[in-house]
């Protein structure tokens, strides 16, 4: 049974996610704070599966909840509620290791169904539908599973989503991959939203493993196409 944390200061919408999603045999815990979130999840006697958190808590926002998970390692998939709807919001959410954003007011049955795809994800590996575990670039080695990443000697910490995406990519080596496969493909929303995400994921990423971010030879933006991954680098453009 997986186990779900809802952090929501709001005590009326945290108790009727809960009903609900114990109704599709869920095991759910409800804190009010980041601070009690974080509590929650770090405690290894119930493991926390899956977090939905609000974005506007009580002295501690959603976002530096997210942020905290991630640097401490914890890679369970975050679905972020927020009735902020500007795109600035949803690729901050992003940047700090959300897997995926939905605006309140929302549907509850595409809550359940965003939660019930996210578990199911996890639970098959951190990105797409191939079995690729590891992978080596230049001079970086990357393992998918346990997502460890060397640069040189040098140990990288990347969030589950920079890991996805970077999955995405290497499995997709040579293509042009459009903005609309990447929202659909790696952030799961529809392809007509409006959000800088990719092109900030691309930026941490060239700024992680190219040589020399501001001149890419491996992680290429293709005008008016999309971007293009090329394993063993490409003349800077």
């Amino acid at each position: 049974m997986s186990h779900i944390l809802v952090v929501d200061d709001e005590r009326h919408l945290a108790v009727g996610i809960k009903f609900n999603l114990e109704a599709e045999g869920y095991q759910v815990t409800v804190a009010a704070s980041g601070p009690e979130a974080l509590k929650i999840a770090d405690d290894e006697s119930k493991p926390v599966d899956l977090i939905v958190l609000d974005l506007m808590l009580p002295g501690m926002s959603g976002y530096e909840v997210c942020e905290q998970l991630r640097e401490s390692g914890k890679q369970m998939p975050v679905l972020m509620l927020s009735a902020r709807t500007l795109s600035e919001d949803r690729s901050r959410g992003f940047d700090v290791g959300a897997n995926q954003y939905m605006v309140k007011p929302f549907e509850l049955q595409e809550l359940i169904s965003r939660i019930k795809n996210l578990l199911g994800q996890f639970n098959r590996g951190p990105a797409g539908s191939k079995d690729l575990e590891q992978y080596e670039f230049a001079n970086a080695k990357i393992n998918f599973k346990t997502y460890q990443v060397t640069v040189g000697n040098s140990p990288i910490r990347l969030t589950q989503l920079q890991i996805k995406a970077l999955k995405y990519f290497a499995e997709n080596e040579g293509k042009v991959v459009s903005r609309h496969q990447l929202l659909e493909d790696v952030w799961e929303l529809p392809g007509h939203v409006t959000t800088r995400a990719p092109d900030q994921i691309l930026r941490q990423l060239r700024k992680t493993f190219e040589p020399n971010p501001s001149q890419p030879v491996h992680f290429l933006t293709i005008r008016d196409a999309g971007y293009r991954f090329v394993k063993h680098g490409a003349d800077a453009t």
